[in-house]
């Protein structure tokens, strides 16, 4: 497949090491353990796009090169998540020495935190067994859901959220590498709903660049429209409203913007909580509206009335800063 038809997150996936944006100390400690041949099995867990993938595919080409195909077995453990997969697919890759090249091979599981129980328990002893020829990389969301015994068999490594300006060197690098024109403000504003996710933040790129004419500038409104975020004056238009308003008016204002925009309660109940991080309000007002912020929003992920909640977000707002004075 050509290289312009690859969504960016794979065309713009580090090819080496010195690629991978944001965590430094993960690449440094990994390289020392290359370069003097002594690669554990490796854990890497942490949220997603924040290069787990991309920097043990980066690691494994540096170690083969070429033989790359034949000495990396990539598995993703969302779909191949059974045990007859540990006792197949892996046991024979793992079982079979490499003829015309010294040292190991190397298992790629990704998204295992989704595999069955009894598929990671018939891993530990394949990892055992095979710990000769075979390397393991696991790598996960959530290090909780996977089992202790097959933890303590790996050297773990947390992937944070990517910084701001890790994300923003790959954005500019991106935004050049693709004649993008874009908008200091909306430049920003990717950066911050993107939240430390870089696939995310490259894919938002992506479609608003598709959006736009050839020269055409992307603007801030484009990609809080690609987001499906509510946008900074929206929310304000909003708290504004609860603040200052009667509650009829209130109700009619966040309803308007509501419709007009599309926007979810829960969006714009997370700008209300931005917004009023800003704010200097007592630490008995600001745990007011967060825990009656958070009843709400369990109760629509129970499948509460829109209505209702709406409403409900009104009241708790206005007497959290009515009590506040």
């Amino acid at each position: 497949m050509s290289s312009d038809n690859l969504p960016w997150v794979e065309k713009y996936r580090p090819a080496k090491l010195d690629d991978v944006y944001g965590q430094k100390d993960v690449v440094q400690t990994v390289r020392k353990f290359a370069k003097e041949g002594r690669i554990p099995h490796l854990l890497f867990y942490g949220p997603p796009g924040t290069g787990k993938t991309s920097t043990i595919i980066a690691l494994a080409r540096e170690l083969y090169g070429k033989n790359y195909r034949n000495m990396v077995l990539e598995l993703n453990a969302s779909d191949d998540r059974g045990i007859d997969v540990v006792r197949d697919q892996i046991k024979n890759f793992a079982s079979t020495r490499q003829i015309f090249n010294s040292g190991f091979k190397l298992i790629i599981l990704d998204e295992a935190d989704a595999m069955s129980n009894a598929a990671q328990n018939a891993l530990r002893r394949v990892i055992e067994k095979y710990t000769k020829n075979t390397r393991f990389c696991i790598l996960a969301n959530y290090s909780h859901k996977l089992n202790p015994a097959l933890l303590s068999r790996c050297t773990r490594f947390r992937f944070s959220p990517l910084a701001d300006s890790a994300l923003q060197d790959r954005v500019d690098y991106v935004i050049k590498a693709e004649g993008l024109k874009i908008a200091s403000d909306a430049r920003q504003s990717l950066l911050e709903l993107s939240e430390g996710d870089m696939r995310r933040a490259l894919n938002v790129l992506q479609a608003c660049a598709t959006a736009v004419e050839s020269g055409e500038e992307i603007t801030q409104d484009m990609v809080y429209e690609c987001v499906g975020a509510p946008r900074p004056q929206s929310v304000m238009t909003v708290l504004d409203a609860i603040m200052s308003n009667d509650w009829t008016d209130a109700y009619a204002t966040m309803t308007k913007i509501r419709k007009t925009e599309g926007l979810a309660l829960v969006d714009l109940m997370s700008g209300f909580v931005s917004v009023l991080d800003k704010y200097e309000l007592k630490p008995r007002t600001r745990m007011a509206v967060l825990q009656g912020l958070g009843d709400i929003e369990y109760s629509i992920s129970k499948g509460g009335s829109d209505k209702i909640q709406c409403t409900a977000v009104i009241g708790v707002i206005k007497n959290a800063l009515e009590n506040e004075n």
